[in-house]
């Protein structure tokens, strides 16, 4: 009974970890647009979130092993995205705003490479971490469908402190587990997993360039209302969150595969996407981002974690992620400047075919 109530405790903690980071992310270029004009401070209000991201999983990941310790970085975490989350709402120009998003980026990364080390560090059984990493997509769920709800880019922020204070109170009654400290330098982690690294980059350079266009595909170019476009996003994070679900019991796959699945498929995905003549029809498409979100989320950190450093490595994994989350968008914006939207999806499939060859390297 022990163990089952420590694991809904931490599916509890992902689940607020995650809704909170999500809620504000849905309105974030609306409120960066409504104080300034130049569409440059923007671009630069939201890269900086992703910069500061990089640095810190890298950092504190790195620390987390050395250590020994997830929870003090996981509690400080939290209370940091709390304080840093919360200050948006009181953000009155472009120059105040640049400073929160720095702190809530340094913030959410010092907890997310801890938090997934925790999570398997937390379980005897290890067929219940692809089930409690689910509710990292099902916080995403929440977090959207509550800011479809708020429909204020000011009461969005409150919320969000809340959903920190929450996870805050389920990481109160965690147990602190005596670990093992791990010593491995960072770009020791990084080469001997570069090929994993690489496809993982460039896959979601492609993901990031189409995430930054979908919007205005779809209110602009085939007419969705805004509750219209939620749907499609929800159908992305429902579908990751029930396949994340199944992982660990149904789907027995060696981690890589996985992870070279989710890869392989996401070309797909955006060839779908490439076609699209009506709204309704990205539903399928971002259902299929789930599935492979699921695939290479679970396969790609499980195996990093059984075989690296586990906070270290998990570091990299999500820095590698928020890398893309900067190049991604500057490549959509530069592409659909001189050609068009549909030329995104294009060099999204042409990328993905690419980072599906790079993760046959791969060792298993």
């Amino acid at each position: 009974m022990q163990q089952i109530g420590v694991s809904n405790l931490v599916r509890g903690t992902t689940f607020f970890q995650h809704a909170g980071v999500s809620i504000v992310y849905v309105f974030m270029p609306i409120l960066a647009q409504n104080l300034t004009t130049s569409i440059f401070e923007v671009g630069l209000t939201i890269a900086s979130f992703f910069l500061a991201q990089i640095l810190s999983s890298m950092y504190f990941g790195r620390i987390s092993d050395v250590k020994g310790k997830r929870l003090i970085f996981i509690r400080i975490g939290f209370i940091g995205c709390a304080v840093m989350f919360g200050m948006h709402y009181v953000a009155d120009n472009s120059f105040y705003l640049l400073l929160v998003r720095l702190g809530a980026g340094i913030t959410s990364g010092m907890m997310v490479p801890a938090m997934l080390a925790y999570t398997y560090e937390s379980g005897k059984d290890k067929s219940k971490v692809a089930s409690i990493i689910s509710f990292h997509a099902l916080g995403w769920l929440a977090g959207i469908v509550a800011a479809g709800i708020a429909n204020n880019e000011k009461t969005i922020f409150l919320i969000s402190a809340g959903l920190f204070l929450a996870g805050l109170a389920f990481t109160a009654r965690l147990p602190s587990y005596t670990i093992v400290r791990e010593h491995g330098a960072t770009k020791h982690v990084i080469a001997k997993n570069k090929f994993l690294f690489l496809s993982l980059l460039l896959r979601h350079i492609g993901a990031t360039s189409v995430w930054t266009i979908l919007p205005l595909v779809l209110t602009q170019t085939l007419g969705a209302k805004l509750y219209e476009v939620s749907i499609v996003y929800v159908a992305n994070t429902a579908a990751a969150f029930i396949l994340m679900n199944m992982m660990g019991t149904k789907i027995m796959t060696k981690n890589i595969t996985k992870f070279k699945i989710g890869v392989g498929l996401t070309t797909f995905v955006f060839a779908g996407m490439a076609v699209m003549t009506e709204w309704w029809m990205a539903i399928p498409s971002m259902a299929l981002v789930g599935v492979t979100w699921a695939f290479l989320y679970i396969g790609g950190s499980i195996h990093l974690m059984e075989n690296n450093p586990k906070s270290t490595s998990t570091g990299v994994f999500n820095s590698t992620i928020a890398i893309s989350n900067v190049i991604g968008p500057v490549i959509a914006g530069t592409i659909a400047f001189y050609y068009n939207y549909v030329s995104v999806m294009y060099f999204a499939v042409a990328i993905c075919i690419v980072a599906f060859v790079v993760s046959l390297k791969v060792k298993k």
